[in-house]
């Protein structure tokens, strides 16, 4: 789902199901996009900044999500603390296609890639 050529299994799943993390920015960005696409709520909370974090996450009733465009990285490497990435992710609901444009910021927690917030 996250538009990357690898499939699910050897892609996002592995870090949906706790085999891996993600080791960019990008990457979360990508793996958090797929959750909400297979509706895995406890990878959207586990990879979710413990100060911003909600209490859930409601995937079962959100729309169907179609696609995603990376539109930009900044930071967010193996050498950074904290990223940014820009990025539309296509959806359709109730028979209607929208698109979701935000700019999310990660940061490292405890060593590894946590969503923090959109940046307005």
């Amino acid at each position: 789902p996250c538009g990357l050529p690898a499939g699910y299994g050897a892609c996002c799943g592995r870090f949906h199901d706790g085999r891996a993390t993600a080791s960019t920015a990008e990457l979360l960005m990508r793996s958090r996009y797929a959750a909400f696409a297979v509706g895995d709520e406890a990878y959207l909370l586990r990879t979710w900044h413990p100060r911003t974090r909600p209490t859930r996450v409601d995937v079962a009733d959100g729309p169907e999500w179609t696609g995603l465009e990376i539109v930009e990285a900044v930071g967010g490497t193996a050498f950074h603390t904290e990223g940014q990435v820009a990025f539309r992710a296509y959806c359709t609901a109730d028979g209607k296609r929208g698109t979701l444009e935000e700019r999310s910021r990660f940061v490292r927690h405890e060593g590894e890639w946590v969503y923090l917030d959109a940046v307005t």
